[in-house]
């Protein structure tokens, strides 16, 4: 679609109003389209949320049927700690365009509940399959669970659900940092349920000291080990969703899952062969930095995205120059709700909605100028165009 200006408008402020987009015969039966198509993946995603709700009911059950409630209830409130760690470093990497809280949510209890169920009765099969198997009734050895079954299982179950909200949210799955939030809420939700585990039986074996110990190395030592392994499938889901559709998404995923089971078996094989605390400094702190390096790395070149798509615009007519700055730059976007604070009534919500409206045009813009896009994608443009000549009507009321 091409990019036609819009008839100008008086501006207010520093932003620059703009009208809506010819009309376009075609586009009422792409909307009606992608309404449709919408409307399935819609029920898909509620179906999909209420059955991992049931499935976290069934775990939490199973928890204190094994544990008992008060140490669940106990344990529970040990693990809110590292889960709130965690939370906080994914809400700062999904600040610049923040994903919608229903996935974020779908992607949580996936990690937290389904995810965790099938390792569960993975385990049990394999547990029972031993006994059978082996003529003494031996059980399965631990390190060969900790190093081979653990890493493969989790990292599958985690990794399914990543897909999954790919497939069902595809418009919000714009590239590597949707990937890595995404990844890490699963693996956030997945790590909440373990270290409930961990932290009930480090309890009942013994006592406050035990548990204070497995706090230490699971909730302030290691709180992003598992987001950590499952970011390696968001990010390589990104990657597949940054480049095209098809068959080469199932290939980075298989990639990015294969990084994923291998991060997490040497992991856990240090934990279990080697001089873990060494082991812990020299080897894992430096891959744990360099996944910082490579994130704010991730966050600067979605900056950069989107100064570029939007200038386009502004060549159109769409935007003005100050208006990309104030839309692109964290100085710019800080300006603006500072302005919109000021105002009497304050307009921060109206400011808000507009940067995150134009946010979304400039990644949607960016699928389409790379030649990645279907017929829905012109359909968002569209309406992305008129919801930010709408955001603009409501700042300037």
């Amino acid at each position: 679609m091409s990019l036609t200006p819009p008839p100008p408008a008086d501006p207010y402020g520093h932003l620059n109003p703009a009208g809506p987009p010819s009309g376009d015969p075609a586009f009422s039966h792409r909307t009606a389209g992608r309404a449709r198509s919408g409307l399935g993946a819609g029920a898909a995603i509620v179906v999909l949320i209420a059955v991992a709700g049931l499935v976290a009911l069934l775990v939490a059950g199973y928890l204190a049927v094994s544990l008992g409630v008060s140490v669940v209830a106990v344990g529970t409130l040990v693990a809110l700690v590292p889960l709130g760690i965690v939370l906080f470093a994914i809400r700062w990497i999904d600040r610049w365009e923040p994903e919608p809280r229903w996935a974020l949510w779908l992607a949580f209890l996936w990690g937290a509940a389904v995810s965790v169920a099938i390792a569960l009765i993975v385990d049990l099969g394999v547990q029972l399959f031993a006994a059978f198997a082996s003529p003494d009734g031996a059980s399965t050895d631990e390190a060969l669970q900790a190093v081979v079954q653990a890493p493969i299982v989790e990292e599958v179950a985690k990794g399914a659900g990543v897909l999954l909200i790919y497939l069902l949210a595809r418009s919000h799955f714009d590239g590597p940092v949707d990937g890595l939030v995404y990844g890490a809420t699963v693996a956030a939700g997945f790590a909440f349920t373990e270290n409930i585990l961990y932290f009930g039986v480090a309890l009942i074996e013994g006592g406050a000291g035990e548990l204070g110990t497995t706090f230490i190395v699971r909730g302030l030592f290691s709180p992003f080990a598992h987001v950590l392994f499952t970011a390696c499938t968001g990010v390589a889901i990104g990657f597949a969703a940054r480049r095209g559709r098809g068959a080469g998404v199932m290939a980075w995923f298989l990639v990015g899952l294969g990084a994923a089971i291998l991060l997490h078996a040497f992991w856990n094989g240090s934990l279990a062969f080697a001089d873990a605390f060494a082991l812990y400094f020299t080897v894992q702190v430096p891959i744990f930095i360099a996944a910082i390096v490579v994130t704010v790395l991730l966050r600067r070149e979605e900056q950069r995205m989107t100064r570029a798509r939007l200038s386009e615009y502004a060549d159109a007519g769409w935007f003005n120059r100050d208006e990309v700055e104030g839309l692109s730059t964290w100085p710019g976007r800080r300006a603006a709700l500072a302005w919109a604070r000021a105002q009497h009534p304050p307009r921060t919500a109206q400011v808000q909605r507009f940067i995150a409206d134009a946010t979304r045009l400039a990644f949607t813009r960016n699928i389409i100028a790379t030649g990645r896009a279907d017929v829905r994608r012109h359909a968002d443009e569209r309406a992305l165009l008129e919801a930010v000549t709408r955001d603009r009507a409501a700042i300037s009321a």
